[in-house]
């Protein structure tokens, strides 16, 4: 059976999400393969190795940084036609997608989206209804079967195996680097990554406007390592970035605390943050449905609990 991933890389290494899916992906077959196309892929190759890929197709090639996913796509419609896999696991990046929805459409593969789990090369889970029903979906059709990860659904745990390295060669016909990025922003970040960090701090409509978020990056800052969150409703009330949103149109994290405050609990954003250990809600609604999943619930004035409980760690950590 053999297995693929698809291994967003940049020159600093590949995506947490590569190492998260090829660790499934060892699970569900022993011929378990990555591809990494761009700039970084044979460094990555020692880390995909490690998680479980026995063999890389790599490519350093800035042809696919440079140009959206048709050169990727041609190459990996190549490597499909002379390797047949049985299924490709893609993350839920947006790079990824685009790949994956244009191989789709040229070999005719099934394609699913959204999966929480993995559960064999013809069959996938989902949620549905906003995470409150758990579907499995039997994959048919030709192979490979292509399947669109929801990230973080599997933790990265290395295996210390080594891969082999093959070289990809591919000719990209002009018309296919006709639409070319042109420019490239990162938004400068303080603190753990929203993804990856143990704590997360998260406000909503209920903050009343952006000036609040203070608060909450007062209370990440005294608590340590945690990073500033938010509903999609205060993304979309133009408060904080699209980079701050938590739930099913935004990230997904798993804390060991998950923090938030002014937060009604949608079921769009309870999809993003229900997996945390421990939930704490901060409302002054004491019918807010976060408050049924929340193992800690706080109803009162945000702008009386928060400064209230950012003064007491403070306290508590300087011993004062």
């Amino acid at each position: 059976m053999k297995i693929w991933v698809w291994a967003d890389v940049t020159p600093d290494g590949p995506a947490p999400s590569a190492l998260e899916l090829l660790t499934k992906a060892r699970e569900l077959g022993d011929d378990v393969a990555a591809v990494a196309l761009g700039p970084g892929a044979t460094a990555s190759a020692d880390a995909l190795g490690s998680h479980g890929a026995t063999k890389v197709f790599a490519s350093d090639d800035e042809i696919f940084a440079n140009h959206l996913a048709q050169p990727a796509v041609q190459a990996i419609a190549g490597l499909v036609e002379e390797h047949s896999p049985d299924l490709i696991l893609f993350p839920a990046s947006y790079d990824a997608r685009d790949v994956a929805g244009r191989l789709h459409a040229r070999i005719g593969s099934t394609l699913m989206a959204n999966a929480t789990d993995v559960l064999g090369p013809d069959k996938a889970r989902t949620e549905i209804l906003g995470g409150t029903k758990v579907v499995d979906v039997q994959l048919k059709g030709p192979t490979p079967r292509l399947v669109i990860v929801r990230p973080q659904s599997f933790a990265a745990e290395p295996s210390g195996g080594t891969a082999e390295v093959v070289d990809v060669k591919v000719d990209i016909p002009d018309e296919l680097t006709t639409a070319e990025r042109t420019e490239r922003h990162e938004e400068a970040a303080s603190g753990p990554r929203l993804e990856s960090a143990k704590v997360v701090v998260a406000g909503g409509r209920g903050l009343g406007g952006p000036d609040a978020f203070e608060q909450l990056e007062k209370l990440a800052a005294a608590i340590g390592n945690a990073a500033v969150g938010a509903s999609r409703a205060a993304v979309d009330a133009g408060w904080v970035p699209y980079s701050y949103q938590i739930g099913q149109t935004g990230k997904t994290v798993k804390p060991e605390v998950y923090i938030c405050a002014g937060i009604s609990g949608a079921l769009q954003h309870l999809v993003g943050m229900k997996s945390a250990k421990r939930i704490v809600a901060i409302t002054k609604d004491a019918d807010a449905p976060i408050l049924k999943i929340a193992d800690l619930g706080v109803v009162g004035d945000l702008f009386q609990v928060v400064p209230a409980l950012t003064e007491e760690i403070e306290k508590r950590r300087t011993g004062s």
